[in-house]
């Protein structure tokens, strides 16, 4: 598959890395496969990726370092990170390490396309007049100390001086609607 840009698929998901690594070799990509940082380090030692599809949340390190380890490695690696448990904190910290956009599951290969090619922010975009409400201003206060905390539970819990059992089951939860 020469002349192919080399696209890294980083999900710990087996059947979502599939489906998404099909659809995007039809879409003229050559596709390498990881279901961890860990394992996504071991196959860019060999070949860095042009373009790179990491998930968030996954067993091991976080895909927030494969994004720095990345754009350490090369700046010029257009990365989109994936997640289902979206948060503003999450968000900023992946453009900051030098991800490309930043979308939330469930998200298609249009959608991926779509968003390594955004180069610009949009300065068009509608601003929600709705605050948001009490539960989603929780959990992105939480994401933001937990990342304050690289992760650490029981850090974040003294930090936010709740019990660790209370704040795993409210990580545990699917993060609340805007």
């Amino acid at each position: 598959m020469d002349n192919l840009p080399l696209l890294l698929i980083v999900d710990d998901d087996h059947i979502f890395r599939q489906v998404l690594a099909k659809a995007m070799l039809k879409r003229g990509y050559e596709v390498i496969q990881a279901e961890s940082v860990e394992q996504a380090i071991e196959l860019i030692a060999l070949q860095t990726p042009e373009y790179a599809v990491i998930d968030l949340k996954m067993n091991g390190a976080s895909g927030l370092e494969l994004v720095k380890y990345l754009h350490d490695l090369d700046e010029q690696t257009r990365m989109v990170v994936l997640t289902g448990y979206a948060s503003i904190a999450t968000a900023v910290e992946a453009i900051k390490l030098g991800a490309t956009h930043y979308l939330a599951k469930p998200a298609n290969a249009d959608e991926i396309m779509a968003a390594f090619l955004r180069i610009e922010g949009d300065s068009a975009l509608l601003v929600n007049d709705n605050p948001l409400s009490v539960d989603r201003l929780e959990w992105e206060h939480i994401q933001r100390v937990l990342q304050e905390h690289e992760g650490n539970i029981s850090a974040t819990a003294r930090a936010l001086n709740m019990h660790r059992r209370t704040l795993q089951r409210k990580l545990a939860k699917y993060p609340v609607k805007f």
